[in-house]
């Protein structure tokens, strides 16, 4: 996998081992649908104090967990997008939401892996797709 950059590195290392190791998990879906895509270089910073990954073809999205939310992580999406209205159509009865803006994921459970992976394509796909109904999906 590729190496963080050091902001993003900090980061991680500062959240509680399950949450990191949760993280690194989303992390490391985000590169390989990357890769597997052709999409490109990944940008990876910090953005509100949250690691944040874009592509030139998609919409940026950031992923945290919070103290007062300890069970879960959460992955965002920039809510002036329809992605995550998509996401509850295509996975309201799978994929729990925060709002228009985020995917709650619970850290002890195991995820619906291919809606999570779906969802991140369509993220880092969505500059090709914003104009389709339900973004193609």
């Amino acid at each position: 996998m590729k190496s963080m950059q050091n902001a993003v590195k900090k980061r991680f290392d500062e959240y509680p081992e399950n949450a990191r190791s949760r993280l690194k998990e989303l992390r490391g879906i985000v590169f390989s649908i990357a890769e597997e895509l052709e999409l490109g270089d990944i940008d990876e910073s910090l953005k509100w104090g949250e690691p944040s990954y874009s592509v030139k073809s998609g919409s940026p999205l950031r992923m945290d967990w919070k103290l007062k939310s300890p069970a879960h992580c959460f992955l965002y999406f920039n809510c002036q997008t329809k992605l995550v209205d998509t996401y509850r159509e295509l996975y309201g009865d799978v994929l729990e939401f925060q709002g228009n803006r985020a995917i709650v994921l619970p850290l002890s459970n195991p995820w619906p892996e291919e809606a999570v992976k779906h969802c991140i394509k369509l993220a880092l796909t969505y500059q090709q797709r914003k104009h389709l109904p339900l973004l193609g999906a």
